[in-house]
């Protein structure tokens, strides 16, 4: 095992951000001119629907995970 900090696994869950389509928002979000950004966690869940990628990052650290991009 290394010291180097970046090589080691998190001890935190890992959430995926990733922007999602209009046809996967919640129905009251569908037709909203604006771009938004799901969490799900490691099984695929939806966690949580926000407006934009910075505030997905820091919803997922607030709550101890570790946000992973997901393109």
């Amino acid at each position: 095992m290394t010291d180097n900090p970046f090589l080691r696994p998190s001890d935190q869950p890992i959430v995926y951000v990733r922007e999602v389509t209009p046809e996967e928002l919640p129905d009251e979000l569908r037709g909203t001119p604006q771009r938004f950004f799901a969490l799900h966690d490691e099984a695929g869940n939806r966690l949580a629907v926000v407006r934009d990628r910075r505030q997905a990052i820091a919803l997922a650290k607030r709550n101890d995970l570790t946000p992973v991009s997901v393109h």
